[in-house]
């Protein structure tokens, strides 16, 4: 992994995205962007984490340089039509686990790629943005397991209320259909092949 021809910048605060993309022996610089995360209303599932990532690309447009790729990432929970984003607090993180209880949820997250385009005159950024999606069951949570989960884990900045990796994984998930990294955040699979298609790597 000697031959890496641009600095990859994570634009993402989540030591778990962080953690993961280590985990590829890639070097990479962690930043922090702030980015406006609001989406129009009419978008659906997988949209949702495409249009948020692209608009965190977006956000570091006139910092990023040419000999930079900049990747960024957003992950929702989607559940019977409905999204499932950071709880705001306790009640809401307890409603949202109550609600994919005994349930079969999806876990979307969308990578944005972008790189300096200094061919084109309407956009400083070349975006290409990959979705993966993994489907998740959960068995019956007992109103205890959800407090003590809530309490001892504080799950709120993590989409849908939980960390698949933490004790509410370890009681809860029943089955898998996809990346277990996905659920995560960061489908590093597609990630990798995504770099080798460029010839980044």
């Amino acid at each position: 992994m000697s031959n890496i021809q641009y600095q990859i910048l994570l634009g993402s605060a989540s030591p778990r995205r962080r953690a993961l993309l280590a985990g590829l022996d890639l070097p990479f610089t962690a930043i922090n962007i702030n980015a406006d995360e609001s989406y129009p209303a009419e978008l659906q599932a997988g949209d949702i984490p495409y249009y948020i990532s692209r608009a965190k690309a977006r956000a570091y447009e006139n910092q990023l340089q040419p000999d930079q790729l900049l990747i960024t990432a957003d992950t929702i929970v989607w559940l019977d039509g409905h999204m499932l984003g950071k709880p705001h607090d306790a009640d809401e993180a307890k409603a949202m686990l109550r609600s994919l209880s005994g349930k079969t949820h999806q876990v979307y997250t969308a990578v944005t790629f972008a790189l300096k385009n200094l061919q084109s005159p309407i956009s400083n950024l070349q975006l290409e943005t990959l979705v993966d999606r993994t489907d998740v069951t959960f068995a019956e949570l007992s109103d205890a397991e959800i407090d003590y989960y809530v309490s001892h884990y504080r799950p709120f900045d993590k989409a849908g209320a939980y960390g698949v990796q933490e004790w509410i994984g370890y009681i809860a998930c029943t089955g898998m259909h996809g990346s277990y990294f996905n659920v995560m955040g960061f489908p590093v699979h597609l990630v990798y092949q995504h770099l080798k298609s460029l010839h980044i790597l």
